[in-house]
């Protein structure tokens, strides 16, 4: 049985930076939220079939994991909800994320299968201001 990396949550949309990150041994979340600017314009140059958006989330999906331990998938969510680095997660309340899940739901007409509390979401917002106002 294959073992599981930071990157298999990925949607097939993201074959070519995964397969580039793989062949390039960055599977490890804690290496790719270190990834500068720099880097994302360097892998980009490497691999032109790498887009620069979808190296940006995943480093802002291998951030959220790294400092506020929230796995791929909710993170993945959390993009799609327009908070995309721990400034906005930040600057959220609890009650606008709930709403803002909420609409992304309605809109996908879906549920989302992530098991997101008002608990859950209060513990990531918090945690998110400390780190945000200890820079």
């Amino acid at each position: 049985m294959e073992s599981k990396n930071f990157l298999d949550f990925l949607p097939t949309n993201f074959r070519h930076e995964k397969s580039f990150f793989i062949q390039n041994n960055l599977t490890d979340f804690k290496k790719l939220s270190n990834l500068s600017d720099l880097d994302i314009n360097e892998i980009q140059r490497k691999s032109p079939l790498c887009t620069l958006n979808n190296l940006k989330k995943i480093r802002a999906i291998a951030i959220f994991k790294k400092e506020i331990e929230i796995s791929p998938p909710k993170a993945y969510l959390l993009l799609h909800c327009g908070i995309g680095s721990i400034k906005s997660l930040s600057l959220c309340t609890p009650y606008e994320l709930e709403r803002k899940i909420g609409r992304l739901e309605r809109i996908l007409r879906v549920k989302t299968e992530a098991d997101i509390t008002f608990a859950l979401l209060k513990k990531w917002i918090k945690k998110a201001k400390q780190i945000y106002n200890s820079f």
